[in-house]
């Protein structure tokens, strides 16, 4: 997500919601209750345009450092899911202007490159915040900018965390609580993929790794 380049300039005049960033102890997703929704080696689980990702390392890697990437390319998951703790880490290599982040409660559009649903945002100046991709288009909830390279490891691994819960959204990062949402519109799915994008722009590679996921009723 990319749309709106001067979003945190002018983030009172959108009535997107902010919140201090506030250190919290993460859960780990590692225990009895959780699954892995990547087994380090296979794509199993797992669909989209392969010409754009490939596994290294036990790593999802989306998008290519040779070339631009043409449109934004996602790998979903073929399970849909609700309510749920989801905790994985990513990585941003190559050019300070890529961009990212995974989709979730998340559906693809039929016969074209894109789904929509919301993402938790990954890349340039929206990292931490919370996008609607495809629908509304634009930042639900943010934390201001000012606290980014604060908490985000522009070189280096970083992890998310997605609690999703009813109309309840609260996104971390590295730790950090950056987004505490409630959605309105009860005509919003809550069900749906987990999705791992690269956005269309310069060449860059996302990794992606230890995904894990627990389910709640």
């Amino acid at each position: 997500m990319k749309y709106i380049l001067n979003f945190f300039a002018g983030i009172l005049l959108t009535g997107c919601q902010t919140i201090s960033i506030e250190k919290v102890s993460d859960q780990s997703a590692s225990n009895n209750s959780s699954k892995l929704l990547f087994d380090g080696k296979t794509f199993n689980g797992w669909e989209g345009n392969m010409e754009f990702f490939r596994i290294r390392d036990q790593s999802i890697v989306a998008g290519r450092l040779t070339e631009k990437i043409p449109n934004n390319e996602f790998l979903c998951t073929t399970s849909e899911f609700e309510n749920f703790d989801l905790q994985l880490k990513f990585k941003v290599v190559g050019s300070s202007e890529a961009n990212a982040g995974i989709q979730f409660r998340t559906k693809r559009i039929p016969n074209h490159h894109e789904v929509i649903g919301f993402q938790a945002d990954i890349g340039q100046k929206y990292w931490g915040a919370l996008y609607d991709e495809s629908r509304r288009r634009k930042i639900l909830a943010a934390p201001p900018s000012e606290d980014i390279p604060k908490i985000a490891n522009l070189d280096g691994w970083n992890s998310y965390r997605i609690l999703a819960e009813g109309d309840h959204i609260q996104l971390f990062l590295n730790g950090h609580k950056t987004v505490d949402y409630i959605e309105k519109d009860l005509n919003i799915e809550k069900k749906g993929v987990i999705a791992l994008q690269v956005h269309s722009g310069p060449a860059c590679e996302i990794h992606y790794k230890d995904i894990h996921i627990t389910e709640y009723p």
